[in-house]
Formats: C-alpha cells, sequence, structure tokens
C-alpha cells in the first residue's frame, strides 16, 4: 500500500474513530486502526468488538492495500507532523513508512486479516430521518441512562420506532427522560432496540447538524450511516422496562418557570449540598418558587424567583443533579413542572415533545 494524503484530513479522520480504541485490551489488534487504500479514498476503520466506527478520507492512491497501525501511536506521529502532504508506504511485513516534509518515521503494523470483519445487515430494517434530530434527542435524554451494572439493560437508550414516531427514553429508576419526534418509516418496521451509552455518546461526538442519517438495524446490531461515517453497534438485549407505566397520567398543579434562571439557581442552591445530604427542597407558592439547601457542617442556601403559579403551596425535594441535567440539556426559554405533593413524582416539560419524570427524595 502507497498513498499520499493531507496531513489535517488525516489527522480528522483519526480523531473521529481513535476514540474508540481501547489502551487496555487483551487482543493487540484492538489497539490498532484498520487503513485500506482504494478507489481514491483512504477508510479508517477501529473496533473494541462492542462498538465499531468508519470514515473515509480523500488520497492519492498510488499502490492500493490494507494494513493496521497502532492507533494511539500514529495518531500521536501525525499531530506532531509539520503542516505538508504525508506519504505513507507499508511493506508486505506491514511496516509503515511516513514522510512528511522533513520528518520520517517508520510505525510497525499488523495484517489486515487479523482484523475483525464488519457484520453485515441483510435483512434488516432501516430508517431514514435527519442527523440534527437523533443527535439532539440523544443529548436531550441518554444522561439519564444508568451506570449501575447491576442493571444493565438500563445501561443504554431505548431507541423505539412506533406509532410513526421515534422515541428516545433513558431511565436509572430514580429519573426517566422522554423526547418523541414524527418521522415516516413503515409499519413492518416497527421495533426497539436499546443503544448502548457508549455508542450513543459516540454518535452525540459525531452526528452533525445537517445531513442525513440512515439506521439499520437486525436483532443484536445497529448501524448509522451519515456523511462519510459509519458506527455500528451491538444492540443490549433484553427487554426494555415498561416506561409508560412510570409517567404520571395527571398532576395537581402546573407551574411555568424561566429555564436559565432555575438552572442558575438550582446550581448555586447545589453548592452547599454534600454526599450525605444531597436535596435541594423547592417550595411553591403563589408566583414564587423557593429552592432550600441545608447541609450539617457545610451550610445552607436559599433562592429565590418569580414562577407563573396561582395555586396552593407545595414542598418537595430532589436530587440536585438530577434537577440540573434535564435544565442544562433543554434550550427553550420556559419549562413547565408538573407537582401533585411531596412524595409524588415531579414532571418536567418544554415546548418540544419531551418531558422528565423525577421520583422526589424524603424531606427532613
Amino acid at each position: 500500500m502507497k498513498i499520499k494524503v493531507n496531513r489535517d484530513e488525516i489527522l480528522e479522520g483519526l480523531q473521529k474513530v481513535q476514540s474508540i480504541v481501547s489502551p487496555r485490551t487483551t487482543l493487540p489488534i484492538l489497539s490498532n486502526i484498520l487503513v485500506q487504500a482504494d478507489a481514491g479514498k483512504l477508510t479508517l476503520t477501529a473496533t473494541d468488538l462492542e462498538v465499531t466506527v468508519q470514515t473515509s478520507i480523500v488520497a492519492d492512491i498510488v499502490k492500493g492495500g490494507g494494513s493496521t497501525l497502532p492507533a494511539k501511536r500514529v495518531y500521536s506521529v501525525f499531530r506532531e507532523l509539520p503542516n505538508h502532504d504525508i506519504e505513507i508506504d507499508v511493506d508486505d511485513k506491514n511496516v509503515a513508512s511516513i514522510k512528511c516534509g522533513p520528518s520520517f518515521f517508520k510505525l510497525v503494523g499488523m495484517n489486515e486479516n487479523d482484523f475483525p470483519s464488519l457484520p453485515t445487515f441483510e435483512g434488516g430494517k432501516t430508517y431514514v430521518l435527519e442527523q440534527s434530530v437523533l443527535k439532539e434527542m440523544l443529548k436531550k435524554t441518554s444522561y439519564a441512562a444508568s451506570t449501575d451494572e447491576t442493571r444493565y439493560i438500563l445501561n443504554g437508550v431505548l431507541l423505539s420506532f412506533k406509532d410513526e414516531k421515534a422515541t428516545v427514553v433513558a431511565t436509572d429508576g430514580r429519573r426517566l427522560a422522554l423526547l418523541e419526534k414524527e418521522i415516516e418509516f413503515p409499519k413492518e418496521a416497527e421495533a426497539d432496540y436499546v443503544v448502548p451509552t457508549k455508542t450513543v455518546n459516540e454518535l452525540i461526538r459525531t452526528l452533525g447538524d445537517e445531513g442525513e442519517l440512515r439506521i439499520r438495524a437486525t436483532e443484536n446490531q445497529v448501524a448509522f450511516e451519515f456523511g462519510d461515517m459509519l458506527v455500528i453497534s451491538k444492540l443490549i438485549e433484553g427487554t426494555y422496562p415498561n416506561y409508560r407505566q412510570v409517567i404520571p397520567s395527571s398532576a395537581e398543579e402546573r407551574i411555568s418557570i424561566e429555564r436559565e434562571a432555575l438552572l442558575t439557581a438550582a446550581r448555586r442552591a447545589a453548592l452547599v449540598t454534600s454526599e450525605q445530604s444531597n436535596s435541594i427542597k423547592m417550595t411553591f407558592d403563589k408566583n414564587r418558587l423557593t429552592l432550600i439547601t441545608i447541609t450539617p457542617d457545610v451550610g445552607e442556601a436559599k433562592e429565590t424567583l418569580p414562577v407563573k403559579y396561582s395555586g396552593k403551596e407545595i414542598s418537595i425535594a430532589f436530587n440536585p443533579a438530577f434537577l440540573i441535567e434535564p435544565l442544562r440539556a433543554l434550550s427553550g426559554d420556559e419549562v413547565h413542572f408538573e407537582v401533585s405533593d411531596d412524595l409524588s413524582p415531579g414532571v418536567l416539560k418544554s415546548d418540544i415533545p419531551f418531558l422528565y419524570v423525577l421520583m422526589p427524595m424524603r424531606m427532613a
């Protein structure tokens, strides 16, 4: 294999794929990036066997072929090279000679045949939507996914295609985030998929703000194709809990609050919480919300802000981090809080088909 490629373009390509490479792996080949040169383009692929990321860049292909090169090492080398075209010549022993201006390197690679092959998606279901749509849905919900490995099915995000809607759900059992979008897909393509959090984070990082996204899925694998990118992931097997059951059917009171003001007040009030005393008490009164935190041996905080509310006085306590995360992820000017009493879940809504269910904490 012998190619000439623009330094900035290959560096950008390496940035897109090398983050998936684990520094600790029992299979040496997984520390490498698969490099394939053919038909005027250079294809870069990285995998940890759970998630595979692939991208392509334009290159001058003098001689086609493939090899694998150590991911972290080649990225570090290319990042430090001067801004010139790079010539890469890989011999039949998988040793890469790299020339760039006055610089010269040799890196020892491994045979491309040792690299895991990509799965096929014949007979799978296909969905098409805008990249920005899925990116927004994942950013506004994925923070609520569980990190508790004993509840593995919750260590991911539910991607559901039903009733002419795409629904994204994440929950850890103490809070739940949901966002829906109407999209077109055939009735026979209705299905649920649980995508691992690692894959979700990779998609949030690489999905663009414009352009088409094509999703292909089988029972245990899913592929996301967009622009010059391909992200393939195993799905989490099992049945996702019936999340509709935890969404309150109604609430006694509804309060409208300026999102940024509530976010700022919650952040300040959270400054005096601790691991042992980690709650914010929210008291809703006529056109006023008071946030109070009292932490023994630390101190206390009190924040007051105006709200649109004319109902009875209600006090309820929440984990501050669980309150702050959806407020940070949303972008609308106003949010709506629905509550009934201090023991029932609170529901946060916005001006989009989004809802966030938050379990209350016991007040002292």
